[in-house]
């Protein structure tokens, strides 16, 4: 892996969702190698504690949704003279406990399509142009369930098949980059919990487990496309 020093050639990351979970987890990880790291989440007291935690952290709240915080994070990414990699991290699991499609309100589908399919396109057309000179990644957090019929999982499913396939269009239309669409598969968050109320998941595992397989992608920038985060973990142990 490679190391770099804190300077104003540092690599320039952009992670949506840092506040906790696996963004917070992949900025830490980036800063301690190096890099410098703006992270955004909607809880303004969470994001200034992960920011206070991680060190190296430009902390930036507000909605991924509002258009003027978008500008406002990706304005402060630049300061630093380049972007090296955007992470669309945040998500809208939708109405909890998971309804059927019969049953799914459409104020709520617009909400989970306008988070995780809207918003990350909205991220990444601002800050294509530094990561054209940079040679970037733009690296999409996706989920199992956008290739498998799960009840309940309809409205969050088809958010996380858009995304994978504006992933994979992104990637065809921008060679100078890479792009990727990433499952990192169950993790012990607060949006798993939210898919399932009430149930013990101490035993899907803590989000930093994650973080290795998706260093494999900004280290050695396989070509874009959809990955499983668990395979990649494998190839590694297996090589």
């Amino acid at each position: 892996m490679t190391e770099h020093n804190a300077t104003n050639t540092a690599p320039v990351a952009v992670i949506t969702g840092a506040g906790r979970g696996l963004g917070r987890a992949l900025a830490a990880t980036l800063s301690s190698r190096g890099w410098r790291v703006l992270i955004d989440a909607r809880r303004a007291d969470e994001l200034t504690a992960a920011a206070d935690e991680i060190g190296n952290a430009t902390p930036v709240p507000g909605n991924v949704t509002d258009a003027a915080h978008r500008e406002a994070l990706i304005a402060a990414a630049e300061v630093f003279g380049r972007i090296d990699l955007l992470v669309n991290n945040a998500s809208d699991l939708g109405p909890a406990p998971l309804p059927h499609l019969a049953d799914y309100p459409l104020d709520g589908l617009r909400r989970v399509l306008e988070t995780d399919v809207v918003a990350p396109l909205a991220l990444t057309k601002l800050v294509l142009p530094a990561l054209r000179q940079s040679a970037g990644i733009v690296l999409n957090i996706s989920s199992d369930a956008a290739v498998e019929a799960y009840e309940g999982w309809g409205g969050y499913g088809a958010a996380k098949a858009a995304l994978d396939h504006l992933s994979r269009v992104l990637g065809e239309e921008e060679p100078t980059i890479r792009v990727y669409a990433v499952d990192p598969g169950d993790m012990r968050t607060e949006m798993h919990q939210n898919a399932f109320p009430g149930e013990d998941i101490s035993d899907r595992p803590e989000p930093a487990t994650v973080v290795p397989a998706l260093l494999r992608f900004i280290d050695e920038r396989p070509p874009s496309g959809r990955y499983r985060a668990a395979e990649w973990v494998v190839a590694e142990a297996a090589s």
